[in-house]
């Protein structure tokens, strides 16, 4: 049984812990700041960004987005780099000696590595969407805009039993091209709408069908048909719907974002792999800090020959790979190989593995 009451050297490693990740925190944060004013001087210039709009509309809600995606990072960096030091420093060889278990020490680094977790699920959760929208708003205003391409073949379930299919959909002008219209009844098409173009008005919340056609079937195999220059209806689906993204997904917070997979599962829509994917990263990537943490202790706790620049270079590789790996597991959501619970904390799984037996072997 672990005695879990607090001692100075807990109250010492968490101290070390905090206060060395926010210090990694400022300082990559700062560099990072440095380096993309460099590349995105000319937008700022050429599109005549307000110095304000810069400031706080933009770096100020990159930085929470930025420190959360990299916060693997931060986190194995911080622990490689004062736990080596104190391993350097003999540090640990005393605590171990002065009757304290190394799972025992491992107490006040959990414990440090919880409040990061919780901080960056608060982040993910309620801070970062709200600060996506007004970043991602500024980078649309202000950065070079590429051109649009048109979705093609789009076809949703708007409703139960309500299909929508547009062959091609424009954002320059909000039109759906051979916009068609279906509704099923007990398995059998009662009504089809079929439409030249449709086109969306943001003013009043209406597709305006041009030269279309509305055919509806009769029980006893007969059909009317009525057609007509320009016809204004309300449908459930808006411009957004065409054009849901990554960035999109960014901005919405839990609620908002579990409704929109809602709506995407039930028309069948294929964006859904982003929101998905999106969901399980905000769980997953706050949970990594314990996996981290685990094995920058086991790898760095030992005092090595020649200081402490090998743990480092060690960590920051094991860092990155475990970033890369995140990323890369989204390909198995995009081409159907892992559901993306299974892909999206299929990163966390393998390192855990690692992780525990680093832990087995590590010096005790």
């Amino acid at each position: 049984m672990i005695d879990l009451r607090p001692r100075k050297i807990d109250v010492y490693i968490v101290k070390k812990f905090i206060s060395t990740f926010f210090v990694a925190l400022l300082l990559i944060i700062g560099i990072v700041i440095i380096f993309d004013i460099s590349e995105r001087i000319d937008d700022f210039v050429e599109k005549e960004a307000p110095l304000r709009a810069v400031i706080f509309d933009y770096y100020v809600n990159f930085v929470p987005y930025f420190m959360n995606m990299f916060s693997p990072l931060f986190v194995f960096i911080t622990v490689i780099f004062f736990t080596s030091k104190m391993a350097a420093d003999s540090e640990i060889i005393a605590i171990l000696s002065g009757g304290i278990s190394f799972h025992r020490m491992m107490v006040p680094y959990i414990f440090s590595a919880a409040l990061i977790a919780l901080l960056s699920l608060w982040l993910n959760l309620f801070v970062i969407p709200d600060a996506n929208k007004t970043r991602v708003a500024f980078e649309e205003q202000y950065f070079k805009s590429k051109t649009k391409s048109l979705g093609r073949n789009v076809h949703y379930q708007i409703a139960p039993g309500e299909f929508a299919y547009a062959e091609s959909f424009s954002s320059w002008n909000n039109t759906a091209y051979r916009f068609t219209l279906e509704k099923i009844e007990d398995h059998r098409l009662v009504s089809k709408i079929s439409a030249e173009t449709a086109v969306y008005d943001t003013t009043r919340g209406v597709w305006r069908l041009k030269k279309y056609f509305i055919r509806d079937y009769n029980e006893d195999l007969t059909d009317n048909i009525r057609s007509g220059r320009q016809l204004d209806t309300l449908i459930p689906l808006t411009v957004q719907d065409f054009f849901v993204n990554e960035k999109t997904v960014q901005t919405l917070d839990y609620k908002e974002l579990n409704d929109l997979i809602e709506v995407q599962k039930m028309r069948g829509d294929a964006n859904v792999k982003m929101a998905l994917i999106e969901q399980n990263t905000r769980f997953a990537l706050p949970f990594s800090a314990f996996i981290l943490t685990i094995m920058g202790v086991a790898l760095s706790s030992k005092k090595r020959r020649g200081g402490i620049g090998w743990n480092i270079g060690i960590g920051i590789a094991l860092a990155f790979t475990y970033i890369l790996f995140l990323r890369f597991s989204q390909m198995f959501v995009h081409t159907d190989t892992l559901s993306p619970a299974v892909a999206l904390w299929l990163p966390n799984i393998v390192f855990a593995i690692i992780a525990a037996v680093l832990y087995r072997i590590a010096p005790k």
